[in-house]
């Protein structure tokens, strides 16, 4: 989008504020029906006895607490980090398509649980979030890398193939080790497709840091994004160091999709259709775009978990498959109503 587009919007803060608002409305009735809805329908009296007044001898009040409340919180801190990290990056690259699927960092972690199962014989899943978290870091330093090389050093096109170009190589060799490794394939089959089912208190409370820690760094650069959003040159005309603030923003990213996907799987198209669902609503401004993809990822990935218990009752479908379900026609639409260019 021009300045000059950018610049003839109007300022409109209040409005801002009051559709975050409502949307944080949404994510709290989302919340309450991730805690009710389920292969046992629960009530809503019920639901609110169990998180203020709970009794160990009520069966639904023990599946509230021991299974539903710690998968809600997984996904409303995954969801959020997603649509935070996905539009950090789509900023800081310049590159609507930018999420942490395309630019490795998912390929990495799953690469790393992988191996981990396969070599080491890891089997709890409260490790399975170390080694996703190592295997992303990894990828994201090795994208990187390889996009400095040369006199231009890591552009926007160039991060975005090279994240290309290494997510393809991780992903083969990560199916390689599945179909030669029959064991690997069948303990990591639920977590590879992205899922919050199984999750425990364990594993948020092992990721809440990172995740706490990414979402502060993470809404303090909507300044920087701003600027590197207008160009390198406007952004060093305006005083900023280009390479230290992409790295901020990339340390964000990182730290966000790492421990999201450590703790649920790569879960896909959250931190892709987000971002542009917020940019419709807010412009431009990425001070208001952060705090949008921050609340409209959760809401997306807790509703899609919803209806994933709901179509397929007494089963489920895991979330990985309704977030790429849902996400894949509405990005579609997405770019036929308006030209990437100008998102």
């Amino acid at each position: 989008m021009s300045l000059a587009v950018a610049a003839s919007r109007p300022n409109r803060p209040p409005a801002l504020a009051l559709g975050l608002a409502l949307l944080t409305v949404v994510l709290g009735v989302v919340v309450l029906a991730s805690i009710a809805v389920g292969a046992r329908q629960i009530p809503v009296a019920d639901v609110w006895a169990a998180l203020f007044d709970y009794n160990p001898d009520e069966l639904s009040h023990r599946i509230i607490l021991d299974l539903r409340l710690p998968r809600t919180l997984v996904g409303l801190l995954v969801g959020a980090a997603l649509g935070l990290s996905g539009a950090i990056l789509q900023g800081a690259t310049r590159n609507p398509l930018a999420d942490p699927g395309i630019l490795g960092i998912q390929a990495g972690a799953t690469l790393a649980v992988v191996l981990g199962i396969s070599f080491f014989g890891i089997t709890q899943l409260t490790t399975y979030v170390w080694l996703a978290f190592l295997g992303a870091g990894l990828a994201t330093i090795a994208v990187y890398a390889v996009a400095s090389l040369g006199r231009e050093g890591a552009t926007p096109v160039k991060l975005a193939l090279a994240g290309a170009a290494l997510t393809a190589a991780i992903t083969s060799v990560t199916s390689a080790i599945l179909i030669t490794n029959v064991e690997t394939l069948d303990q990591i089959r639920f977590w590879q497709v992205g899922a919050l089912s199984g999750r425990t208190l364990d594993i948020l409370f092992q990721v809440l840091p990172f995740l706490l820690g990414g979402m502060l760094l993470a809404l303090s650069t909507g300044r920087i994004l701003d600027g590197l959003a207008m160009g390198d040159d406007v952004a060093r005309g305006l005083g900023q160091s280009v390479a230290l603030s992409r790295g901020i923003a990339g340390l964000a990213a990182v730290i966000l999709a790492g421990a999201a996907t450590a703790a649920a799987g790569p879960i896909g198209f959250v931190g892709l259709t987000i971002p542009h669902v917020a940019r419709a609503i807010t412009g431009p401004n990425y001070r208001w775009i952060l705090p949008y993809s921050m609340v409209l990822g959760p809401i997306l990935l807790l509703g899609a978990d919803v209806l994933g218990r709901v179509v397929a009752r007494p089963g489920e479908l895991q979330v990985g498959i309704l977030t790429a379900a849902l996400g894949a026609p509405f990005f579609i639409a997405l770019v036929r109503r308006r030209k990437l260019a100008e998102l």
